[in-house]
C-alpha cells in the first residue's frame, strides 16, 4: 500500500480540509481521511500488481511484497480493487459526491493513465502522472466545502509543479535501475544535461505557485517569508546540480535534492496549516 507515499498524500489532504473555510465534524473528517488513505493504498497496490515484473528488476523495488513472493499477484489485484471500491464508498457517505468522484478519478488516473499508459512510453510520465499525486489537497477542500475554488487549485499546482524535480532527481542517481527495467525516464531518453536543466526549470516554475497563497489571501507574511527561504534553498540545490560536471558529485546532489524535496513539500503544507491556525 506504499505507506510512506500514503502518509504524504494523507497529510496534504488533511491540510486542504483544515484550511477550508467550513468546519467538518470529527467523525466525518476522520472517516473521509481514512477513505483517502485507503484510496491511496489501493492505487499503490494496483501499481505494484501491474509493475511487479519491473519491480523485480530494480534494486529500489525488488524487495516489495510481490517480487519477494510474500504476496501473490492475484491477491494484490483483488486487494487493490476491493480497497478502491471501499474508499470511494466511504468518502461518498462520509462527505459528498464531488469528493468521491475526485478520489475515484485519482485512483483511476494513477493506475490507468500513469501506470499502464504513460510510465513505459514517455519520459514525461511523471509530469502528467503527477496530477494524481496533486489531487489530495483538493479532495480535502471538497470534503469540507463540497466545491472547488482557487485555493485548492493553487495547492494542486504546488504539488504538480514540485513532482518533476522530485522524481527526476531520483532518476538521475537511479538511472541504472530504470535502464534495467526499460523505463524511459528523462536521463535515459534525453541525457543527464537535459534532465538537470528540466529539474532547475521546474523548481523555478514552481516558486510562484508556492508563494501564491499569500497573494490570494489565504496565507500571511509569515508563510510568505518562510516558504520563500525554503524555496530559495531548493532552487540553489537545483542550480548547484545544473552546474555540477562530475557524475559522482551530481548523483550526490541529486540524492540531496530528492530527500530535501520530500521534507520541503511536507514543511510547505505544515507551515500553511500553522499559518491558518494562527491567523
Amino acid at each position: 500500500m506504499k505507506p510512506r507515499v500514503m502518509s504524504l498524500v494523507l497529510f496534504t489532504c488533511m491540510v486542504g480540509l483544515l484550511i477550508a473555510p467550513k468546519n467538518v465534524g470529527f467523525a466525518s473528517a476522520f472517516i473521509s481521511l481514512l477513505a483517502v488513505a485507503i484510496g491511496s493504498g489501493a492505487a499503490g497496490t494496483l501499481n505494484m500488481w501491474y509493475e511487479s515484473d519491473l519491480d523485480a528488476l530494480m534494486s529500489r523495488t525488488c524487495l516489495r511484497p510481490i517480487p519477494t513472493g510474500k504476496v501473490k499477484k492475484d491477491q494484490a489485484l483483488y486487494f487493490g480493487v476491493t480497497l478502491s471500491a471501499l474508499s470511494v464508498s466511504m468518502i461518498y457517505f462520509s462527505a459528498n459526491l464531488i469528493s468521491a468522484i475526485l478520489l475515484a478519478s485519482t485512483i483511476a488516473f494513477y493506475f490507468f493513465i500513469y501506470t499502464i499508459w504513460l510510465k513505459r512510453k514517455t519520459p514525461q510520465n511523471i509530469v502528467i502522472g503527477g496530477a494524481a499525486g496533486a489531487l489530495p489537497p483538493v479532495i480535502g477542500w471538497t470534503i469540507a466545502t463540497g466545491n472547488i475554488s482557487i485555493e485548492p487549485l493553487i495547492l494542486f499546482l504546488i504539488i504538480f509543479l514540485w513532482t518533476p524535480s522530485h522524481f527526476w532527481a531520483l532518476s538521475l542517481y537511479k538511472t541504472s535501475d530504470y535502464k534495467k527495467a526499460n523505463i524511459p525516464m528523462l536521463p535515459i531518453i534525453s541525457g543527464t544535461k537535459t534532465t538537470k536543466i528540466n529539474i532547475l526549470a521546474y523548481a523555478l516554475i514552481m516558486s510562484p505557485a508556492v508563494i501564491a497563497p499569500y497573494f490570494f489571501n489565504f496565507a500571511s507574511i509569515f508563510y510568505l517569508i518562510v516558504s520563500s527561504i525554503m524555496t530559495a534553498y531548493y532552487i540553489y540545490l537545483c542550480f548547484k546540480l545544473y552546474n555540477s560536471k562530475i557524475a559522482k558529485f551530481s548523483n550526490k546532489i541529486a540524492r540531496k535534492i530528492f530527500i530535501y524535496s520530500i521534507f520541503y513539500l511536507f514543511l510547505i503544507f505544515l507551515i500553511l496549516l500553522i499559518d491558518n491556525i494562527l491567523r
